[in-house]
């Protein structure tokens, strides 16, 4: 019940002003869900993805990843959501965080096409589920038309 009143709330505050929407939007997730202990937006341009609004205790030092490499980058160049349960074990993970043990990023389409996408680490290790998925790939969709103006 928590991500259908959550979706909602995400829903009316991009209808009130989309760019600082954006940035609400990324901290009400980090806030509202336990286990998301860093929520960023990405949003491509060219082949590159570049960080946009973000929510965490540290900064990342990836802020433009090129599209295909690490996690993220492969969610983007394939459009599919990624669900890693242990980074460390994946070759693909581009270290952010010493504190990352897993890492979820759904792909932000606008007319199936990725503009963009959100990328959430968790310092539990297989923690992100199916109902994650799905709740974050309706929040996508949301944030689909309004990325692609970025």
């Amino acid at each position: 019940m928590k991500y259908k009143k959550l979706a909602k709330d995400i829903q009316i505050i991009l209808h009130e002003n989309m760019q600082h929407g954006i940035r609400e939007i990324v901290g009400l997730l980090q806030q509202r869900i336990n286990h998301y202990s860093w929520v960023g937006i990405y949003v491509i341009k060219g082949d590159m993805l570049y960080l946009g609004p973000w929510v965490g205790e540290h900064a990342t030092e990836h802020v433009e990843i090129p599209i295909g490499r690490g996690i993220c980058g492969s969610a983007a160049k394939t459009g599919k959501i990624e669900i890693v349960s242990n980074v460390h074990a994946d070759k693909r993970y581009l270290s952010c965080f010493i504190s990352t043990k897993s890492e979820i990023v759904i792909p932000i389409k606008y007319e199936n096409i990725v503009v963009g996408e959100i990328d959430i680490d968790s310092d539990e290790e297989d923690v992100f589920t199916k109902q994650d998925a799905l709740f974050l790939e309706n929040i996508a969709d949301m944030l689909g038309p309004h990325i692609h103006k970025l």
